[in-house]
């Protein structure tokens, strides 16, 4: 019942201790392996990472950082017959991996079990909303993927062909489930703690600023693209109602457009559109409860449908081969 417990990281000095520390502890009787996969650093996160007895594994050119690298790097250095997944501003809960490995060994065609992602980040507004989803971050029984990381059986991957398609910037474990259930396999959340998330302390709108730097909110149409041809594709927007949403986003868009070309007075064109925006905010801000959230939501609605077509038509890498990379040595005073 050994596990690889695989830590994705990119520039996470602050934070990378803890994760590695609550990895090295969840090790079932400290059998199995801990391996941070690291996209790149800059900072000090590989330095801090040496001083422990885990493996090292650092992207090297042409291979670009993304969300779907992480997972696949760390796998293709794994070894044991169990996964389990955490990014480097996570904290395994302790008890976990015991649990999740007793469930998997009662339920046999279980590919992958997570638990609760316990967020410690009340100030961003992006992470209040995403604590007030239920469905995707929040189910308790079967899911149709589990977000945030989570335990997998190394033969339901082996049957799916790989872990993590290297280039989604997003939803690259919504793909990993969607492929699974194609072949028949499920996926499971406990009702228990599985993290502790810290995220990124960053004002909510720099935040989208920056996934849109780094391609993060590309990753609809990066998946929608990956699917093209595949059995799995019809499923995607059946439990994607974000995709939907974005659709709906270039007709409102477009529908705008038509106010300011077919109203004779441009001025009133412009204050029906803002009317729009306003009523749509108000709408968000009704729902979540809070108008700053409302007003968020709706700004991020604009970001996510840009990024659509440009992660759609971007160019794709074989998912399944092998990425470049090296092992770094820890220092030699670490005992394995």
């Amino acid at each position: 019942m050994a596990v690889s417990i695989i830590i994705k990281a990119l520039n996470e000095e602050r934070r990378i201790a803890a994760a590695i520390e609550s990895a090295l502890a969840a090790l079932p009787d400290g059998q199995g392996e801990v391996i941070l996969a690291d996209s790149g650093s800059t900072d000090r996160t590989v330095e801090i990472a040496k001083q422990y007895p885990v493996i090292i594994a650092q992207i090297e050119a042409p291979a670009k950082p993304s969300c779907g690298l992480g997972p696949q790097l760390g796998y293709q250095y794994s070894r044991y017959p169990y996964i389990c997944l955490i990014d480097g501003d996570m904290e395994l809960a302790p008890d976990f991996i015991g649990a999740a490995l007793q469930f998997l060994n009662e339920n046999p065609r279980i590919a992958g079990v997570a638990g609760h992602v316990v967020e410690q980040n009340h100030d961003s507004l992006e992470y209040v909303r995403r604590d007030q989803i239920k469905v995707a971050y929040k189910g308790v029984g079967v899911v149709d993927r589990i977000n945030c990381g989570g335990l997998y059986r190394r033969e339901a991957i082996e049957e799916v062909g790989y872990f993590s398609d290297r280039n989604l910037h997003s939803y690259e474990e919504y793909d990993l489930g969607v492929r699974l259930r194609t072949k028949g396999w499920t996926l499971f959340r406990l009702d228990r703690r599985f993290v502790f998330h810290t995220g990124h302390e960053v004002n909510a709108y720099s935040l989208l600023v920056r996934r849109w730097r780094t391609k993060y909110i590309r990753g609809t149409g990066e998946l929608l693209r990956a699917a093209i041809g595949k059995p799995h594709l019809k499923n995607l927007f059946r439990e994607l109602p974000e995709l939907r949403l974005w659709f709906m986003v270039y007709g409102w868009v477009l529908a705008m457009l038509l106010v300011l070309l077919c109203t004779p007075n441009l001025a009133l064109g412009i204050a029906i559109d803002i009317l729009w925006i306003i009523s749509a905010v108000v709408l968000m801000g009704i729902k979540h409860k809070n108008m700053q959230i409302g007003l968020y939501s709706v700004v991020a609605w604009f970001f996510h449908a840009a990024a659509l077509p440009l992660g759609f038509f971007s160019p794709r890498i074989d998912p399944a081969a092998q990425i470049e990379s090296k092992l770094i040595p820890v220092n030699s005073q670490v005992a394995r």
